[in-house]
């Protein structure tokens, strides 16, 4: 039987998604390794990673969003075998998916967002918010917290010429003091990921400010919690791709990249992913086996690499963050949709035991990315590790309680590897760049596997959700350490 695409098959140009529906399709088969070369043809769209989670009855289901050809084509080519099955999954989600804002609900600041954590149980907000109220909301922030609260420009326009913001509070002025960064909006589909931010800050400010604790589902957190977390300094960059988010929040398109048309002027050429534009392992044709796709080459890739790491002004500003704030230790990546946890290594299985098979190491280059064997393996210290792992199992657990979903903490690497990641780059630099701080890198799935556009119910619950895995994100870093 046959279980894999052929090669020549591999490189196949499908008709852009854009002008066919992407639809939602669970593809099953007995091992994971039946899905190497369907991961690896990078005209298949799997969200921020394919992820293969394992059924009740034994076997693996890996999620993806395809046009009506590409399943037309995975279902020619695997019409003999009765190993992989290709379902399209019946969802009606995002024909019943959360409104965008309309207008400006913060009106140009002059009042400011308030989450779920400080209202009564039940409460919901009524839409997603849209990029200008973005904006808004953290002006609204800086207005109602005047001293306690600091917004600032980023120094590189988007594409299209738009300025982006971030902000810091809890630690003072001192930029020294900040130990926490998080960021949000990266992949543009991904909706709900800047309010989740946004919301989150907003209950801390408010929660302090009258001396209340939070509560998000079944979690609770006290005041003095609350307090800890500020003191401990927080910095956001609530919505690091805002081109692409215009877009698909006007064409409901399931956009992903930013909108940078150097490599591409139409269709799904247009755009970059900046989640593989970091200066970590970035040019994957040089470092990884040939076998491994954790990025792609072509423009038309919804993984689409760039023309070189941090071309893009998203992927710039997020790392400029890094030299305003030099003591940042600990950085959480906000993504949907899979229900994980992620830490590093992304780009193959950690090790404690070699230290010199690491990322800089020109030895291994070629070598790395086979997952599951051992050619390679990146190194972590077991102390490095424990840490990490406590804080995504910690970070998990929390996401769990709020209200039973399903959340795990994994190695970022899962079944499948990724290049030019941005929690990989962050815990990349302590070794790369000399004089600067070790930071934890962590990217949050919420939500479920490719389920980009929540329903309003689903929106309100991944904010309860996502509110409790920052609290013990960074309660449980912090006893781990700031310094």
């Amino acid at each position: 039987m046959k279980h894999s695409v052929a090669a020549a098959s591999l490189a196949l140009q499908i008709t852009s998604a854009l002008a066919q529906q992407l639809l939602p399709v669970q593809i099953r088969a007995p091992t994971v390794a039946h899905f190497e070369a369907i991961v690896g043809n990078d005209t298949f769209d799997f969200g921020c990673r394919p992820v293969a989670h394992p059924t009740e009855d034994g076997q693996y289901k890996l999620h993806a969003l395809l046009t009506r050809d590409q399943i037309n084509y995975l279902a020619n080519e695997y019409r003999e075998d009765d190993s992989i099955e290709i379902r399209e999954t019946k969802v009606t989600k995002r024909a019943a998916s959360a409104p965008i804002g309309s207008g400006d609900r913060f009106s140009s600041g002059a009042t400011a967002p308030l989450g779920l954590g400080t209202k009564a149980s039940g409460t919901t907000i009524a839409s997603i918010l849209n990029v200008n109220e973005i904006g808004s909301a953290v002006t609204g922030l800086a207005n109602k917290f005047p001293g306690a609260f600091f917004k600032y420009n980023l120094p590189n326009k988007s594409f299209q010429g738009r300025t982006s913001v971030a902000f810091y509070t809890g630690a003072g002025s001192d930029v020294s003091e900040y130990h926490l960064y998080l960021s949000a909006g990266m992949h543009a589909r991904e909706r709900g990921g800047p309010d989740n931010v946004i919301y989150w800050v907003s209950d801390l400010l408010e929660a302090n400010r009258t001396g209340v604790g939070l509560k998000y589902g079944s979690k609770s957190y006290t005041n003095a919690q609350v307090k800890s977390i500020l003191n401990a300094g927080v910095v956001i960059f609530p919505l690091v791709n805002p081109d692409g988010v215009v877009y698909d929040q006007s064409s409901g398109s399931l956009w992903r990249k930013n909108r940078n048309t150097k490599s591409g002027s139409s269709g799904s050429s247009i755009g970059v992913d900046i989640n593989r534009n970091f200066d970590f392992l970035w040019n994957f044709r040089k470092y990884y086996t040939a076998s491994a796709a954790p990025a792609s080459t072509s423009p038309s890739s919804e993984a689409f690499y760039g023309t070189a790491p941090e071309s893009e002004a998203e992927t710039k500003n997020h790392v400029s963050v890094y030299s305003k704030f030099p003591k940042i230790r600990w950085f959480m990546d906000v993504h949907s949709a899979a229900g994980d946890i992620l830490y590093s290594w992304g780009d193959d299985d950690n090790q404690s035991t070699n230290p010199a098979m690491n990322f800089l190491n020109s030895t291994y280059d070629g070598k790395r990315g086979g997952v599951g064997d051992n050619t390679y393996r990146e190194y972590i210290s077991s102390t490095d590790l424990t840490a990490a792992k406590r804080v995504g199992d910690a970070t998990a657990a929390a996401m769990r309680g709020v209200g039973g979903r399903s959340y795990t903490s994994i190695q970022a690497v899962g079944l499948y590897p990724t290049s030019g990641a941005s929690d990989d780059y962050a815990f990349s630099r302590y070794w790369s760049k000399p004089g600067v701080n070790k930071v934890y890198g962590y990217t949050m799935e919420f939500g479920y596997s490719t389920n980009f556009y929540p329903t309003l119910t689903e929106f309100n619950q991944n904010i309860l959700d996502t509110n409790a895995g920052f609290m013990d994100w960074a309660l449980t870093a912090i006893s781990v350490g700031l310094e």
